[in-house]
C-alpha cells in the first residue's frame, strides 16, 4: 500500500500537532517509486526549535505505525518549520513575519519594506525613502502576493523600532539565514 494522500496525513496528524501548540502551514507527499517522503511543515508564534522539531518528528512517526495507511511501504518523514521563502497568506504569517522585509505586489504597484503592527485588516510597512522612513498601510485585501526576502546583513535598528521589533521567540533578519532559518528532522521508515 503506497502512502496516504496529502489530505489523509493532514488529517491524522492535525490534532497532534495543534495539541503541541504548532500550526501544520503544509504537507507534501512525495511518491518516489519503493521509498516515498512525507514532508509536514509546522510553525507557532514564537517559531520553532530543534528539540521541538525532533520530538514532533518521533510523534508523528509514532501515529503513522499505528495506523494501516502507510503499509509496509518505506517512507522517509521530514518535519520543518517554513522557512524564509513563505509567501504571506494567513493572518498568522503576518503576525509572525513582524521585523522582517517583505515584497508585497499590489494591483498596481510592488512595495518593499519592512513588516510592522498587524491589526487583522492590514499591516503597517516601513519603507525607505529619501526623506527617511515612513510608514504605509496596507490593506490584507489589496495584496496579490506577499513575500519575506532573504536580508544579508542586520537591518537598520531605526527600521526595526519603527515595525515594532521582532515577535518574542522569533530569529532575527539576518541570523535567520545564517541559521537556515528552516530546522528540519528527518526520519527513514
Amino acid at each position: 500500500m503506497p502512502v496516504p494522500s496529502k489530505e489523509r496525513v493532514t488529517e491524522v496528524i492535525s490534532d497532534l500537532v495543534q495539541r503541541q501548540g504548532y500550526d501544520v502551514e503544509d504537507v507534501a507527499v512525495t511518491l518516489a517509486g519503493r521509498h516515498s517522503a512525507v514532508r509536514i511543515m509546522v510553525d507557532s508564534d514564537s517559531g520553532l526549535q530543534l528539540d521541538a522539531v525532533a520530538q514532533l518528528s518521533h510523534e508523528i512517526s509514532e501515529v503513522f505505525d499505528s495506523i494501516s495507511d502507510f503499509g509496509e511501504s518505506p517512507y522517509t518523514l521530514e518535519v520543518t518549520s517554513p522557512g524564509i521563502g513563505r509567501p504571506l497568506t494567513h493572518e498568522r504569517h503576518w503576525r509572525r513575519a513582524r521585523g522582517r522585509r517583505a515584497r508585497i505586489d499590489l494591483a498596481h504597484e510592488t512595495v518593499v519594506g519592512r513588516i510592522g503592527a498587524f491589526d487583522g485588516e492590514s499591516v503597517s510597512v516601513v519603507i525607505g525613502s529619501r526623506a527617511g522612513l515612513d510608514i504605509r498601510r496596507i490593506h490584507i485585501r489589496d495584496v496579490h502576493k506577499a513575500v519575506v526576502q532573504v536580508e544579508f546583513s542586520k537591518p537598520d535598528p531605526r527600521e526595526l523600532e519603527l515595525a515594532g521589533g521582532i515577535p518574542e521567540g522569533r530569529v532575527a533578519p539576518a541570523d535567520a539565514e545564517a541559521s537556515d532559518d528552516g530546522e528540519v528532522e528527518e526520519l527513514d521508515k
